[in-house]
């Protein structure tokens, strides 16, 4: 059995689910609920001490606890269908744009999210250790974000996806990064023609509804 501890209203599981998605690999799924501080449970933290989700626990009794474990071991274990790429150079680039879309993507909304929000006050980086916001960082995460709009306009202007002719992980940290870029009114423009049909296409993936 995998139990897959997850939050409906978190980013950072949501790449998770898809990937299962994409793979129909059936789990136990928990809620974990964040927003009344469940991930600092006890029973949480003895799962994960670094309080947060997504944590897939595999049927050996392994917890994983971050996307990048997740879906190496996912990749491993389910290697059909391949989303983190194929060939030595097919892998290296899909490694070179999940890294970019998590950096200058998915870290740039934190930002502004974890530095803006009220909700987030004392909490500017997620796990148990309390960390006071710095403004600051707020606009400079909005610049970073808008920045990789374009970035990723540019990318999928030459090719279907971002690493090249198949459907992969880079494409899921992306899809979340602007999805979750929403949440704090940063949405591709009229320029951005090509990222606005890739969006569209990534939407109508049943992945994307999990």
């Amino acid at each position: 059995m995998i139990t897959f501890y997850d939050c409906a209203t978190a980013p950072s599981p949501r790449r998770a689910r898809m990937i299962l998605a994409e793979k129909r690999v059936e789990v136990t799924r928990v809620e974990v609920d964040l927003r009344n501080g469940e991930q600092f449970s006890d029973a949480f933290r003895a799962i994960n001490p670094a309080c947060t989700v997504p944590v897939l626990v595999t049927p050996e009794g392994e917890a994983l606890c971050d996307n990048a474990s997740i879906a190496r071991w996912l990749e491993e274990v389910f290697p059909d269908p391949p989303l983190m790429g194929v060939g030595a150079l097919g892998k290296a680039r899909v490694a070179e744009w999940l890294w970019r879309a998590e950096f200058e993507g998915l870290m740039a909304i934190m930002e502004v999210l974890r530095n803006s929000s009220k909700a987030m006050a004392g909490r500017a980086l997620p796990g148990p250790h309390a960390v006071e916001q710095i403004p600051e960082l707020a606009e400079r995460g909005r610049q970073r974000a808008q920045r990789f709009m374009d970035v990723l306009d540019a990318q999928l202007s030459q090719a279907p996806w971002l690493a090249g002719d198949q459907f992969s992980v880079a494409d899921i940290a992306a899809f979340v990064f602007v999805e979750f870029a929403g949440w704090v009114k940063i949405a591709p423009g009229t320029q951005h023609d090509a990222l606005v049909s890739w969006l569209e296409t990534v939407r109508a993936r049943p992945s994307a509804s999990a």
